[in-house]
């Protein structure tokens, strides 16, 4: 039987996060993308912490409808600014298993223009 969208979704995420892994110097910039919201965190996998996260949720991000892509570059400039506030300026990118496209893209180059590098 073929597999569902969110099968292999579920599939690159487990394949993806056995090679990446997040550290106190170099951060894991994780997303989460929903159909209304898109959501991204910042995560210390050797302390198991969030050190900064944003979202379409957020009333910092300024935006009416969270499942576009202005509403995620929104949350990549604003989870750049909450992770530069941190001291963190270098993370290792964790796309959630989602394709490199769209609003994964937008707020990517968002973050990087924000200051963060990966």
């Amino acid at each position: 039987m073929k597999a569902t969208r969110k099968e292999s979704t579920r599939r690159r995420h487990s394949r993806v996060r056995r090679r990446v892994k997040g550290t106190t110097e170099r951060p894991r910039l994780a997303i989460f993308r929903s159909n209304q919201h898109i959501y991204a965190q910042v995560i210390d996998d050797t302390e198991h912490t969030t050190l900064a996260a944003a979202s379409t949720l957020d009333k910092d991000a300024g935006v009416s409808v969270g499942s576009n892509s202005e509403a995620a570059a929104a949350v990549g400039k604003l989870i750049a600014e909450r992770a530069k506030s941190k001291n963190i300026s270098q993370v290792v990118f964790d796309r959630g298993g989602n394709l490199y496209h769209g609003r994964v893209a937008a707020l990517a180059d968002a973050a990087r223009e924000g200051g963060l590098k990966f």
